[in-house]
């Protein structure tokens, strides 16, 4: 008996259905609590090609959520151990592990090769990264985000608007899993949802979940669901270069306290001394912070005033 013939018995499967998830190039970002429901699942349904990317390495803290670990792989590289997990559940597909971090040098690349981007980073800047690459090369993106009890997960670009269509601004909250706590059913959940979003879309089936968002409250054990096909783009975006992708002619400032500054001519200002001394007409202003957060609080603060381009460089994603 096939593998697969319990989902080829659903109508939605069958032979055809296979096929495509068999030729199926999926790019998994992240391996941390969403990616250990999402990968095991992509594998299992055969999905043909995964290239799995993530440059931490495994960490105790970590395995209270991230059940594709053991106490064995601790110190040892997630890309690595995931992909050795996906290939001990299917031998037939192709599993390529990338033991790096996603920042703007090597994302265009890492996109452009796949069919499908899942979102599992826990990063603001490479959430935001992701969606710009997708929505300009009209890749499905499906992001998803846990923190302390609650979650969300949906189908951006591709036929859909942005993730920046739908949170157009800075995050309220700066808060990650590694600060604010999270419960690892939750990300369970979320997960999983992520690796249906994404069969659904390899199998094109109807309604799309590109243009759907779900929110799940684990202490309520409610989800909602909508759609926000119609969202408009937003007039601006911030975009996020690479710290190798700054120019000595930009305008360079690094509003973090204490840390090696990401270029050579990089001044540390606060947003009012911004705003004090102003760049030349044509300057190009990137402004620098550990995650993008800060940094993209400063760019709402500085565009009112200040009609030039302004970029976005996160430490943590560069």
């Amino acid at each position: 008996m096939s593998r697969y013939a319990r989902q080829m018995i659903l109508p939605e499967v069958g032979a055809e259905g296979q096929r495509r998830l068999a030729e199926a190039r999926v790019l998994v970002v992240g391996v941390g609590g969403l990616a250990a429901p999402v990968l095991p699942l992509l594998a299992g349904a055969g999905v043909g090609h995964l290239t799995i990317v993530d440059g931490d390495r495994v960490a105790l803290s970590n395995l209270h959520r991230q059940t594709l670990f053991s106490e064995a792989d601790c110190g040892r590289a997630k890309a690595v151990v995931a992909g050795e997990r996906c290939r001990a559940i299917n031998g037939e597909i192709t599993v390529e592990p990338v033991v790096d971090r996603l920042t703007p040098a090597n994302a265009p690349e890492l996109v452009g090769r796949c069919d499908v981007v899942l979102d599992a980073a826990d990063s603001y800047a490479v959430s935001y990264l992701l969606s710009d690459l997708c929505l300009a090369r009209t890749i499905p993106l499906i992001s998803a985000s846990v923190l302390g009890l609650g979650g969300y997960v949906g189908g951006f670009c591709g036929t859909a608007p942005s993730l920046r269509a739908v949170f157009p601004t800075a995050p309220d909250s700066g808060a990650r899993c590694e600060t604010a706590g999270v419960l690892g059913p939750v990300v369970g959940v979320i997960g999983a949802c992520q690796a249906q979003m994404t069969l659904n879309w390899l199998l094109a089936m109807q309604p799309s979940p590109l243009g759907q968002m779900v929110q799940y409250d684990g202490r309520s054990l409610r989800a909602i669901s909508f759609r926000f096909d119609t969202a408009p783009e937003p007039d601006i975006a911030f975009r996020f270069v690479a710290a190798s992708d700054l120019r000595d002619r930009d305008r360079i400032v690094d509003l973090r306290e204490g840390a090696p500054p990401l270029h050579p001519q990089a001044r540390r200002l606060s947003v009012e001394g911004i705003a004090a001394d102003l760049p030349a007409p044509g300057t190009r202003l990137a402004l620098c912070c550990a995650t993008g957060l800060r940094a993209w609080r400063a760019a709402e603060a500085i565009k009112p005033i200040w009609p030039g381009e302004i970029v976005l460089v996160a430490a943590s994603a560069s």
